[in-house]
Order: structure tokens, then sequence, then C-alpha cells
């Protein structure tokens, strides 16, 4: 199975594991009056939105180079996080206007049966998070780690959850704001999480420079290749997952042109070979007498 073939699957396991998230927590939150779990459903809800954006930007990310995209399409994996980090945003400000608003108008407490609900969906929500998270580490798709944190925040927004409607049922209706409370508090934990998200993907649309432990292991692997002696600059670029690879390397400044051209594609074909996330290497050829430490 392709890294491609992998994220998408894991795409359709998170959208369909949302979309039911969404329906049991919306019923169980109205027939238990716990807002909480309304906000919480009002939350999947939007996740389903995203997985499904998620879904067709891994779907788009894998159409091959043309010639509008030499670098292929894979920037549309961050795009399609950014999105995404929109309705994290988008959800965590609708719980926030809805708490308040539920804070000043007395209502009764949540059902304590609400509670056996919320704790199986912790434990299922942890659970998408590690698989989807897990996914993502191994494809390197910066879609998919958004949407593992959506599981993430929605594990711990039903946390909040738990822990107010626990103190609305122990102590009455007198603090059934606590469940209101605790929606407040899961808002802020959302705002937090997209900054978290957020961040490695405007990182990657700027090219910004956040690869160094790829750059070490480039570095080593290019000295087993014959002629090389040295490398100099080495740049990476991120596009959805796979990376770009710019390196300066130093050979004999005797050689001939055709020589010299001959290392520069076998490096290519080595690095390539021993690091299949690669998708292009571009080489310059420097004599290593010569060459510019800066």
């Amino acid at each position: 199975m392709s890294k491609h073939q992998q994220a998408e699957k894991t795409a359709w396991l998170s959208l369909v594991g949302n979309f039911a998230m969404a329906i049991v927590k919306g019923a169980v939150g109205f027939f238990g009056n716990s807002y909480a779990l309304i906000a919480d459903a009002i939350e999947s809800t939007g996740d389903v939105f995203s997985s499904m954006l998620v879904l067709i930007g891994i779907k788009y990310a894998q159409k091959p180079p043309d010639e509008n995209h030499p670098y292929g399409h894979g920037k549309v994996e961050p795009l399609i996080t950014f999105v995404v980090v929109g309705f994290l945003v988008a959800s965590a400000t609708i719980i926030i206007v809805e708490s308040i608003d539920n804070i000043l108008t007395p209502h009764k407490a949540p059902h304590a049966y609400t509670l056996w609900f919320l704790a199986g969906i912790i434990l299922t929500k942890e659970i998408f998070y590690r698989i989807v998270s897990k996914s993502s580490d191994e494809t390197g798709s910066s879609s998919l780690k958004a949407d593992a944190w959506h599981h993430r925040s929605d594990a711990i927004t039903s946390a909040f959850a738990f822990i107010g409607i626990l103190i609305a049922v122990l102590l009455g209706d007198a603090y059934a704001a606590a469940d209101d409370w605790a929606a407040l508090l899961a808002a802020g934990v959302i705002y937090f999480n997209a900054y978290l998200i957020f961040r490695p993907a405007l990182g990657e649309i700027m090219d910004e420079h956040r690869y160094e432990d790829l750059i070490e292991v480039i570095r080593q692997k290019a000295k087993h290749v014959p002629g090389v002696i040295d490398t100099e600059k080495c740049w990476v670029r991120k596009s959805g997952m796979r990376y770009w690879v710019d390196i300066h390397t130093h050979v004999e400044g005797s050689i001939s042109v055709h020589e010299g051209h001959t290392i520069a594609h076998a490096l290519k074909e080595h690095l390539m070979a021993e690091l299949p996330e690669i998708e292009d290497v571009l080489v310059h050829i420097e004599p290593a007498e010569e060459a510019n430490p800066f």
C-alpha cells in the first residue's frame, strides 16, 4: 500500500468516525439536557466536513506534475489544513457564544447517564487520534495531522464536558452551569490546538527551513556515492507527502564535465532509491578546491 493509499484509507476512517460521533453526541446531549455534549456535537459536525476536505485534498495531491504544476499538487494539503483550522476556530466560537447564552439562562442539570456516553466518547476519540496521528507520521501528511488533532481536541472537550456534567449531577441544579463553563474551557483548548495545527502548515507553504534531520541523512548518504567528496548547501522543500531536494556537491576539480554530470545523476538516483519519500533531487556540481562554504 502506497503512502497516498494509506492516507486516503485513514481519511475515510476518520470521516465515518466523526459522522457517527456527531449523531451520538447530538442525540445524547439533546435528550440528556447537556449543552456541553451538544457543543461537542457541533464540533464533530464540523469535523465531518473537515474530514471530507482532507480526503479530497489527499486525492488531489496524488495528481502527478504537469506543465502548470512542475512540483506536483502536494501544496493543496497545507491549504486544506488552513480550512480545517478555520472549522476549528468557527466551532470554538459557536461554542463560546452558546455557552455564554446558557450561563445567563437558568436551566436544569444534565442527566447522570450522559456521563457514561462521555466516557465512551473520550476513549473512542483518543483511539482515533492515535490511529490518524500514526498514519500522519508514516505518510508525512500535514492534513492528516490536522485531522488527528481534531480527534484529540474532541477527546479534550469531552473530558471537560465530563467534569462539568459530573459537578452539575453531584451538586444539583444550582451548579447546572458547570456544564456550560466546561464547554467554554473546551473552546479555549480548541483555539490553542488550532494554532498548533496552523503553524507547521504555514511553514510548509512558505518553504520554511524545518527539515534538519532529513538534511543530515541526505548528507551522510551522499558521501556513499563514488566521486562525491563532500556536500555544501542542501535545501529541502515539502509538497504534500513528498520532498524536493537542492544540493551542492563537491567533486574533484580536474574531472570532465561529462564525469561531473555522471556523478550528479548517480547521486540523484542513489538518494531517491535510499529515501523513497524524495520526489526529485537537483544537484549542483562544484570543484572541491574552489567550493565556497557560504
